[in-house]
């Protein structure tokens, strides 16, 4: 049992180290109050770039996506907090696995794509779309600030 949580671990931290190796640049950001006033929805649309002008973001698409998405979901993951009965669920000391994960992507014409939704008690609400040419958007549903 231990060799299995040493392995996940080994592959959570490799995911998070890529993941925030990445460079993106926000090239638009939308934000919208839900109708019942307590939520705002979210939407960021960003680029991978590289180290240089040179780098094609499609190339940051091919070595990084995939720790980019867990990172970002392991920070949702992190920031969410139960909503209606899903607080029977919710443990304040828990981590996004790699199981997890694997349990949310899907990859259909070329653009890999994670979609959350309640995970373990947590609302996550995210989705994010990483198309071949490296543009990425980023959708959530976020408690407004104001009521947290």
């Amino acid at each position: 049992m231990r060799v299995m949580s040493e392995t996940r671990q080994l592959a959570e931290h490799s995911l998070l180290k890529t993941g925030t190796l990445v460079l993106f640049r926000v090239v638009d950001k939308q934000t919208e109050l839900s109708p019942d006033q307590e939520n705002v929805f979210v939407r960021v649309d960003l680029i991978f770039e590289g180290d240089d002008e040179e780098t094609d973001p499609a190339e940051v698409v091919e070595w990084g996506a995939f720790g980019f998405l867990f990172t970002l979901a392991a920070l949702s993951f992190h920031d969410a907090r139960p909503r209606g009965t899903s607080e029977l669920e919710f443990q304040s000391r828990d981590e996004f696995t790699v199981a997890d994960f694997f349990e949310c992507p899907t990859f259909s014409e070329g653009v890999l794509r994670l979609h959350t939704d309640y995970v373990r008690g947590r609302r996550m609400k995210t989705d994010v779309t990483i198309r071949p040419d490296g543009n990425v958007m980023l959708t959530t549903w976020v408690l407004r600030p104001a009521l947290i």
